[in-house]
């Protein structure tokens, strides 16, 4: 399974959504329904999926699902090995 679909499996876990809706260009709170108890808890399974702490301040610029494939991938290539 890569990046992409885990990521999308835990934001269709959470708020229970299509996994035709999570598409990159999908806003998280205005297109998938998102409110910030949901975001916390995103953020809270993304980081024990991939094994990474993703900064509070980071993720406010977090918009999109594009943008936190793209935060995921950069944490992961940048994490030491």
């Amino acid at each position: 399974m890569d990046i992409r679909d885990r990521i999308t499996k835990i934001i269709k876990k959470q708020l229970y959504v299509k996994e035709s809706e999570i598409k990159p260009e999908a806003n998280l709170v205005d297109d998938l329904g998102a409110d910030s108890l949901d975001m916390v808890e995103i953020i809270m399974a993304l980081e024990e999926e991939f094994g990474t702490e993703i900064s509070y301040m980071n993720a406010e610029n977090v918009k999109t699902v594009g943008d936190v494939i793209n935060y995921i991938d950069d944490a992961l290539k940048n994490q030491p090995a």
